[in-house]
């Protein structure tokens, strides 16, 4: 069967080279490159660095994400910022993140949210057509928006900036989490809301 264009065009985006060694840095500051939900002045910030590809990732925004935004994001005191960390496969992970990554920016987090729903039924084989589908329709663009900017040089070093900076903080696995920038190990929501009021505590 022939591929559709989209599928032919986030194929020309290059996989992501390996990061080299280096001493580990603070996790980089928020920017307005971020795509972020909540107060942007809220006390306490909880970046996440995931993958499309990645089951675990998919069963955290499916199974936590609903509960941990309403009951810390809709409530002012976290803002929740998501960034790329593509595992492998790449052919999966890299297209999603900049079909994600194209969105309206309004968008983002219901695109993501679709995408990590539909994950289990790519990976098992399903056609990748019919994952992007409904998040193509949930994103504020069409179709064609979406293919003409998934390729471009910007849509590109958006994504190597999340892995350069992930990389940079040690955050080498997906999910990843930092809590006011402190790297947080237990991706739990009882771990996360622990990290989050101990943050809150130090203000």
């Amino acid at each position: 069967m022939r591929r559709s264009l989209l599928i032919a065009a986030l194929a020309l985006l290059a996989p992501l080279a390996a990061a080299p060694a280096a001493a580990l840095e603070p996790v980089a500051p928020v920017t307005a490159a971020d795509r972020t939900i909540g107060r942007a002045d809220a006390p306490v910030t909880v970046i996440e660095y995931a993958s499309f590809s990645c089951p675990t990732c998919a069963n955290w925004h499916q199974l936590v994400w609903p509960v941990f935004k309403r009951r810390l994001v809709d409530t002012g005191q976290v803002r929740f910022v998501f960034r790329n960390l593509p595992t492998q496969p790449e052919q999966m992970s890299l297209p999603a993140a900049a079909l994600a990554r194209c969105a309206a920016p309004e968008r983002f987090f219901e695109v993501t949210s679709i995408l990590m729903a539909g994950q289990a039924a790519v990976l098992r084989g399903g056609d990748r057509e019919d994952w992007y589908a409904p998040a193509i329709a949930a994103s504020g663009r069409t179709q064609a928006q979406i293919e003409a900017c998934a390729t471009t040089p910007a849509t590109r070093a958006a994504i190597n900036r999340d892995v350069e900076t992930a990389h940079a903080a040690g955050a080498h696995h997906t999910p990843s989490f930092f809590v006011n920038g402190r790297p947080v190990s237990d991706r739990s929501l009882g771990g996360l809301e622990v990290a989050v009021r101990a943050a809150l505590a130090e203000r």
